[in-house]
């Protein structure tokens, strides 16, 4: 079962979030299908028929909530993935929240790395095969 079918979240600075979520959405195969001056949107609309896809959206808000506790879990494909979004993440303005690696005390399989991103949120990706 896909747990998420959408997020939103809110940035105090788009100009800053926008090279940041182009480049983990693109190390995780999301495409970017919207940028406009007050918003980004990557993956794939939800729709009948299409349960399976994801979607984030991106929105600019000066008065953006505080970060703190406010995390968003991604799935990888791959191990590949969950490091390339590890690195660009790092590459494009984001901070390192935990390296790529294996969380053992969730299950013996649960890959991940963590970051925050420019307004501060904590975003993680996941791969839950074996190599």
């Amino acid at each position: 079962m896909q747990l998420l079918d959408h997020v939103s979240i809110t940035v105090s600075r788009l100009d800053a979030a926008r090279p940041f979520y182009d480049a983990v959405m693109q190390a995780l195969g999301a495409a970017k299908v919207y940028d406009r001056p007050d918003a980004l949107g990557y993956g794939e609309r939800c729709r009948a028929g299409s349960s399976q896809h994801s979607y984030l959206s991106v929105f600019a808000d000066d008065a953006a909530v505080p970060a703190a506790r406010r995390h968003w879990c991604f799935k990888a494909p791959s191990r590949a993935a969950v490091d390339a979004f590890h690195a660009a993440g790092m590459a494009h303005g984001g901070r390192d929240d935990g390296a790529p690696g294996l969380r053992e005390h969730y299950h013996p399989q649960y890959y991940a790395a963590f970051l925050l991103d420019p307004s501060g949120n904590r975003i993680e990706a996941v791969c839950h095969d074996p190599d």
